[in-house]
């Protein structure tokens, strides 16, 4: 298997270990349900980022902790739409009211 094969199953691998806990967490990821956290989703993210490298730094990265691994990946991509998903939003927002006062 090549290199970029490699990558493409990795990455494949990532992608569905996501879309998988999406659908059993309700997409809590990019729409956190704010019951008992306020934060927003980057920041949410940034919190389980943390977390999971907390993780490393105390136990280790071996085969016991490969998953460990696995969601930092898969969180540094929700990461990576969530900032996607600001940047559209504040572009919208720009585009809809480009001058202060203008269709108020």
């Amino acid at each position: 298997m090549t290199t970029p094969d490699r990558i493409r199953a990795a990455a494949k691998e990532i992608a569905d270990l996501l879309c998988e806990k999406n659908e059993a967490y309700g997409d809590s990821a990019l729409h956190p349900a704010g019951i008992f956290s306020k934060l927003n989703a980057e920041e949410a993210l940034k919190a389980r980022i943390d977390d999971k490298l907390m993780r490393i730094k105390n136990r280790g990265l071996d085969d016991a902790t490969e998953d460990t691994l696995n969601d930092l990946i898969g969180y540094f991509l929700l990461l990576k739409i969530a900032r996607k998903d600001v940047t559209s939003k504040d572009t919208i927002t720009a585009t809809a009211h480009p001058w202060p006062g203008q269709n108020d």
